[in-house]
């Protein structure tokens, strides 16, 4: 496990589905299932930034929903793996990670010190706090036990040090947040068509500092070719194939059976298909338009 993680000791996690989106520091000694989003960095920096409004309502935007809750779902690819950070300077990554670090250790304190305090009874105050509602009886007791009004106030001010870190004014809307996050987004996809990728582990993505030409090659710099990443190979048994394709899906948020197939090596469509089907039936995932699913 530490080895898969390149040295790390501890790593960003998420639920996949949840009511509420936050994200915390989980040892790398811990093995996380499945339904957790597992994010290679240690770095307090970015689970601030991850914590921040303007990425939570990105989040909610770009994912999915499950259950009959209709709870939100964060799908990497289309969550994380699109998400345009900020470019902030030294000074603004330093306040970010003191931040980070605090609502991380703040958390776990008070979940430590009252063991049947969980983050979702936490933030299901902090909501209700944020709405203007009274907060009373077994309400007014989570808020004691967590610090709920502190956990307001250092969402806060992660709130207010990523827009500075953008660049923007702290009291835009989320239709205004959205409308820049993708605005941003489109300049850097541009940026790397040009060769400049803002790495967010540059020591481990990118050690040789390598720049990309405008086709997305390696530049003189190289040493070798670039690795790809070999696909999975295609389970024998029909329980291990249906439980890949319904991780494949929840992966890529919305799929095809043709591009489920494509994550996979020597399998089809037409195997994938009956699959897919079989997980809508037992509520796993649905049909969608133009022959897609959902997960």
């Amino acid at each position: 496990m530490r080895r898969s993680w390149q040295g790390l000791k501890e790593v960003i996690c998420t639920p996949r589905t949840a009511r509420h989106r936050y994200f915390s520091m989980v040892p790398t000694l811990k093995l996380v299932e499945s339904e957790v989003i597992a994010i290679g960095s240690d770095d307090y920096y970015l689970l601030g930034i991850l914590s921040s409004h303007q990425h939570v309502a990105w989040s909610l935007a770009a994912g999915t929903r499950l259950g009959i809750g209709n709870d939100p779902r964060y799908n990497n690819s289309l969550c994380f793996d699109p998400f345009p950070f900020p470019d902030p300077t030294e000074a603004q990554k330093t306040r970010l990670r003191s931040l980070g670090e605090q609502l991380d250790a703040h958390r776990k304190a008070q979940q430590a010190a009252h063991p049947k305090l969980t983050l979702t009874n936490m933030y299901n105050v902090l909501e209700k706090l944020r709405a203007n509602e009274r907060i009373e009886g077994r309400d007014r007791e989570i808020y004691d036990q967590g610090l709920v009004g502190i956990l307001r106030d250092l969402h806060d001010r992660i709130d207010t040090a990523v827009a500075d870190a953008y660049g923007w004014p702290a009291t835009l809307s989320d239709d205004e947040i959205l409308h820049r996050l993708v605005d941003l987004n489109r300049e850097r996809v541009a940026e790397e068509a040009r060769g400049q990728v803002r790495w967010l582990r540059p020591d481990y993505q990118n050690p040789a500092g390598l720049v990309a030409t405008a086709k997305g090659e390696q530049g003189a710099m190289d040493l070798g070719p670039k690795d790809s990443t070999a696909k999975t190979p295609w389970p024998k048994s029909l329980p291990e194939q249906i439980a890949a394709v319904q991780h494949a899906l929840s992966d890529l948020g919305t799929a095809t059976p043709e591009q489920i197939a494509r994550q996979f090596q020597r399998t089809q469509a037409r195997s994938v298909k009956p699959l897919l089907e079989s997980l809508t039936v037992v509520g796993m995932a649905r049909l969608i338009d133009g022959g897609r699913f959902a997960a």
